[in-house]
């Protein structure tokens, strides 16, 4: 059993950063492949980003690649999601995952969620 609970988001301009936490308890978190999705109102939630075990391979989708980066420390048992430039568009409720086990844009891959945290950017 994992429990994840972000931490980070809220209101921002639009150009502007923020950057997201995701603390982990539970199982040993360095064996855990991680991801974080979001989701707008009215919307599907989507694939944001992903990374592997030990950090060595990320992964991006195409609507957040070169403004966004994922990295973990796992000594402190967090994953985190540094957003730059955000856009009115990235505005959602972003959420992390572990425990993938299938492909990893799809949030049916992953066995455990976090509760979510807020992020608005302002235009």
């Amino acid at each position: 059993q994992v429990q994840l609970v972000e931490s980070g988001g809220g209101l921002v301009q639009a150009g502007g950063s923020l950057r997201l936490s995701c603390a982990a308890s539970g199982r040993p978190f360095s064996t855990y492949f991680m991801g974080w999705f979001r989701q707008a109102p009215g919307k599907e939630r989507e694939f944001a980003a992903a990374i592997n075990w030990n950090g060595g391979n990320t992964y991006y989708a195409d609507s957040v690649k070169g403004r966004f980066t994922i990295s973990r420390d796992n000594a402190k048992n967090t994953v985190y999601l540094q957003m730059n430039s955000l856009k009115p568009e990235d505005t959602a409720v972003y959420y992390c995952a572990a425990d993938q086990r299938g492909p990893y844009h799809r949030s049916s891959s992953y066995n455990y969620w976090g509760q979510g945290t807020q992020v608005t950017v302002s235009s």
